[in-house]
């Protein structure tokens, strides 16, 4: 028997949270969030420290040369690694 998602258990729905955030959508009116407070605050936690993680460091893009630059270092440790 399967719970309608109204049912599920504080830890069911928070064993899926990250899943939902991850998906994109507004979650704000998942049935569980309509019903218990302690997991609505939960994640308007999740939230704000998310927002504040966003604005610890200006968002830069990576260099032109990055992944240049890690393949050297991969294949370069590879070479070692084959040395005796």
């Amino acid at each position: 028997m399967t719970n309608k998602p109204g049912d599920m258990s504080c830890e069911e729905f928070q064993a899926q949270l990250a899943d939902l955030i991850g998906s994109g959508e507004d979650i704000s009116q998942h049935p569980h969030l309509m019903q218990c407070p302690r997991c609505r605050a939960l994640l308007a936690d999740l939230q704000t420290i998310a927002e504040a993680a966003r604005q610890l460091l200006p968002a830069e893009p990576p260099e032109d040369d990055l992944w240049d630059r890690i393949e050297s270092a991969i294949q370069s440790e590879e070479g070692s690694d084959s040395k005796p």
